[in-house]
Formats: C-alpha cells, structure tokens, sequence
C-alpha cells in the first residue's frame, strides 16, 4: 500500500477521533460513559471510533422533535382525556410524596378503580393476551421490541388477520433491530389485509444501519381502551420455554383493565405518531369492568403508567429507580436480568442496607450475553461486602423485571437494571398501589427465590485471574452495554 496513503488513512482515523471526543465532551449523560469513550478512543482509535458510529448518540432528538411538531395534534388527545378521566385520576396514595415525584417527572397521573391481574410466565400471558384479542371489538394496539415469525408469532398473525376480517382495526408497532429477522413477508401479508403495521424507526432507513441505540424495548398490548398488558414477554417461542439453551424461561406480565389503560394509550400513542405520523381516533373514556366476568377477581387498586425514554428532558428511568429505592422502609426487591448498575444505583443500594432495608437483587445464573454476565460478577464483591444480597436464579433463564417496594407498592415492566434502560431504550412500568397485588408480587418472587442460590463474595474472589479480568475488563464497558 502507498505511504502516502497510509499516512492519509491514519489522520482521518486520528480527526475523526478527536472530533468523535469533542462529541463525547458535549454530549455526555453520565461520566463513566464518556471516560469510557475517551479512552476507548485514544488507546484504540481505529475500532472505537467505528464502535461510537454505532452507539454513540446518547439522546433521541429526532423523537423530541417529532413530539414537539405533534403536539398540537397529541394535545387535544390529553384535553380528552382529562375531561372523561378527571373523576378517576388520583392524588398519589397516601404514603409520602416519593410517588408525587413520579408523577411530576413522567407528567402521568395515578389513577384508581383499576383492576390488575398478575400473569407468570408465557402460557399464562399469551392465553390471556390472545383471549383479550379475540375480544375486541373496535381497534388492537400492539408495540413489541421483538416479533418473530415462529409458532407464537404466526399464531398471533393468524388472530389479527382474522380480527381484521371482522373490521377490527389494527395498529402494530415493531422496534427495527429487536426485529431484525422478522421476515418481510410476515410484515407483508399483515399490510395486505390492512393492518396499521410500523417499524419504529429511531433513525432514518439509510442510516438505520449505523445507529442500533434508542431501542424500543417496550411490550405493549391494548385493546379497545379498556385492556392493557405490559410486562417482560415479547413475541417468540422462547417465552413459552423453547428455547434450546436458556429454557424453562421465567417472566413476568400484568393484565390492566380501567382508566389506567388510557394513560398507557397516550404512550402508544406517541410512539405511533413518530413512526407513522397520524394519530388514529381511539377510545378516551374509561370504561370499568370491560372485558371482565363477574367471577373475575383481579384487586383494584391505584395504578401509575411510567413511561421513560432518551427523548425525555430528564433520565427519567433511573430517577424512577433511585425514588423507588432511596424511599424503602423495609425491603426492595428487584428482579432483573441484567443487572450492570451505575454508581448512582450502586449507592442507592447501599443507602438502603444502612437504613436496615432488605435488599434483594435476583439475576440469573444462567445468562444470555456473556458480557453483561461478567460485567455483573465484577459487583459481587462490593454488594457482599455492603449487605446487598445477590440470587442467581438457577431454573433457567430468569427475564423478568419486577421490583417490590416494602408492602406498599410492586412495578412490573420492561426496564433493566443496565445503562440502556437507564438512558437510552424506550421503556414502559406498571406501578401498582394494592395490598392483593402487593401481596401476589411477593408471593411469587418468594417463590422465585427458592429457586436461586445466594452469591457469595468468594464466588467472585475465588475464581481464576483470568475470569476476574474479563469482568473487570467487561465492567469497563459497563457504560456502553
């Protein structure tokens, strides 16, 4: 190769190196993440500045704009709603101003007189989620990170072309790289028949390549206004326990029915307008008891909808979790199958132990992304050594994400415990404030524990020199996973 052009090549790689840390200097969220960054690009420049194409940006601004454009058609959607809901919003319930602060940094209200049904594991969600579809009677809002075409996934096509043929309107949401194998004729014939079907695009399709951040990691369903579902299972067999490594699969859903289901509209509702650019006319009444039997005895009970994104004006996500955890009296709970936490997280954690909190965190001994996997070992030491409590869940792969605030509240939802669902991905909880439900929560997570084993310190202090590199070396990366 010509000097010359070696020369060239190694300058545009330094340029571009240090514009891509000028970059970093502007825009960074967290420290950790820009020092990782900055020494990613001086010591290896020629993998990181490619590495930082992809994964770089830290704020969706195209969303933040599109929401600003929208607003005039979005507005009248909550003036709407306002009206028709006033008499079932709510002040927080009664127990501090922890949850005042929720609803003021998600600008969502609690509302009450909601029913919510807590559903464990694939079965129990898709038989209650198809049932839901099979109800409907005016319109369907799905909004999923991964769709596959597999069983499940053709089972869930077959449903919806069979509700369109009925005249039911259909309005489905998938996230481009979650999706990413979803075959375009599975997309095709569902256009076919006339289902509102959107990828959701956070960048534009020539650039789509170059940009795998700002997923959209919710997992939403919806049907006429009157029924939600938000939970941890997306659409593919693995969450019915087929998958050929990482099975039984254990996750976690909730079924909403009341005026709650119309405060998660309005997130779908946003999404749907940056993907499609229209605001379809759906249902903004609360309707109580819909869709349900007499026999149904799913606890009523104030309910909060926490949408977080990189669009918001605050790190919306991890506020809500560090609220949640810096206000435990007795216990926090969270389980979650990622677990790379930032100082901030860490601290709150620690906080909580010295105030006599029980705090326990369950990940699965069996992982799915060997680097997240390391990167959460390189904390064992300190948690153990703070009083945090470690359970690797052994029964499979654990993909739940539920936290349980003493007695007094649980969120189940699609949040990680990890720097993407902190400051990047699209993510969507249920706060439930219901004594039955409460009770449910910890039922089941007990229940859960019994299937995990305590990590120990040594777990991580006795192992090879090699394997503690490879955490340390993955929890370098921590603010990039």
């Amino acid at each position: 190769m010509d000097f010359s052009l070696i020369v060239t090549l190694l300058s545009l790689t330094y340029f571009l190196a240090i514009a891509c840390i000028f970059h970093v200097l502007k825009n960074f969220r967290t420290a950790q993440a820009a020092i990782a960054w900055i020494v990613g690009l001086v010591a290896f420049p020629y993998i990181t500045v490619v590495l930082y194409f992809f994964f770089g940006k830290n704020r969706f601004k195209g969303y933040v704009a599109a929401r600003r454009v929208g607003n005039k058609e979005l507005s009248h959607i909550v003036a709407t709603l306002s009206s028709h809901a006033e008499q079932y919003v709510c002040p927080s319930p009664e127990y501090t101003k922890e949850l005042d602060a929720i609803t003021q940094l998600t600008a969502m209200p609690f509302t009450h007189k909601n029913q919510s049904k807590l559903l464990i594991n694939g079965e129990q969600t898709f038989e209650s989620m198809f049932n839901a579809i099979e109800q409907a009677k005016d319109y369907i809002l799905l909004e999923f990170y991964i769709v596959r075409d597999d069983v499940i996934g053709n089972k869930l096509s077959q449903l919806l072309l069979k509700k369109r043929a009925e005249g039911i309107r259909i309005y489905f949401l998938y996230d481009d790289i979650g999706s990413a194998n979803l075959s375009s004729s599975y997309v095709d014939k569902l256009e076919f028949m006339g289902v509102q079907i959107r990828s959701f695009n956070t960048v534009s399709k020539r650039r789509k390549r170059f940009q795998i951040n700002f997923r959209n990691h919710r997992k939403i369903l919806i049907i006429d206004g009157h029924t939600g579902f938000i939970g941890g299972l997306n659409i593919g067999d693995e969450y019915l326990g087929h998958h050929p490594k990482l099975s039984p699969w254990r996750d976690t859903h909730i079924k909403l029915m009341g005026p709650s289901v119309l405060v998660l509209q309005v997130s779908f509702i946003e999404d749907w307008y940056w993907s499609a650019n229209t605001v379809p006319k759906l249902n903004w009444n609360p309707q109580l008891n819909a869709g349900t039997s007499p026999s149904d005895d799913t606890p009523n009970g104030e309910v909060l909808i926490v949408p977080t994104s990189a669009a918001d004006q605050f790190d919306t996500c991890e506020l809500f979790f560090l609220n949640c955890i810096n206000h435990a009296q007795q216990r926090i709970w969270i389980a979650s199958p990622y677990f790379v936490p930032d100082l901030q997280i860490i601290s709150a954690l620690q906080l909580a132990v010295l105030r006599g909190v029980d705090v326990r965190i369950m990940i699965p001994e069996n992982p799915d992304h060997k680097l997240i996997y390391y990167a959460a070992y390189s904390y064992l030491e300190l948690a153990c050594q703070s009083g945090i409590k470690i359970y690797r869940y052994k029964t499979g792969f654990m993909h739940q994400k539920v936290m349980l605030v003493d007695q007094r509240y649980a969120c189940i939802g699609t949040a990680n415990i990890d720097n993407r669902s902190m400051h990047l991905n699209f993510e969507i909880t249920a706060l439930v404030c219901n004594k039955q439900f409460v009770s449910e929560v910890d039922a089941m997570l007990s229940n859960d524990l019994i299937n995990c084993r305590q990590a120990k310190a040594n777990d991580y202090s006795d192992r090879s020199l090699a394997f503690k590199l490879a955490c340390r070396g993955s929890r370098l990366l921590a603010p990039l996973l």
